[in-house]
């Protein structure tokens, strides 16, 4: 395989990554039954009529929790692979994967002690 195909590869790939979905809400739009009404129109809460103002402000720590969660998430996904190859690397890399990590690990724990320091671990 040389260099020209790994090229057209990705792009038909990126072109079925996109005409696959836009494919199916097209579908879907054309076969769906479409009769809107006062009552699909209004927020379903539960199955009891919405009362109030729907516009509530909500506390922003609400949303520092929910970031920091996915932060924290998304760095667990990057390693877990490295734990899982490590063994296999160990033999080929040496010390530098594991110093990799170590580096990693370490912003991962400067950014808490930030969070921490800013006081966005504490809710009152």
């Amino acid at each position: 395989m040389d260099y020209a195909e790994s090229y057209v590869i990705v792009t038909v790939f990126i072109l079925l990554g996109v005409a696959l979905p836009v494919a199916a809400l097209t579908m879907g739009r054309l076969l769906r039954p479409h009769q809107p009404t006062t009552d699909k129109g209004i927020s379903y809460e539960s199955g009891v009529d919405p009362t109030g103002d729907s516009w509530i402000q909500f506390n922003v720590r609400y949303y520092l929790f929910a970031l920091l969660f996915v932060i924290f998430d998304v760095e667990t996904v990057f390693l877990y692979p490295w734990a899982v190859a490590y063994n296999d690397l160990r033999t080929d890399v040496g010390l530098f994967i594991l110093v990799e990590m170590l580096i990693f690990v370490f912003f991962l724990v400067i950014g808490l002690l930030y969070a921490w320091k800013k006081k966005v671990l504490e809710w009152t």
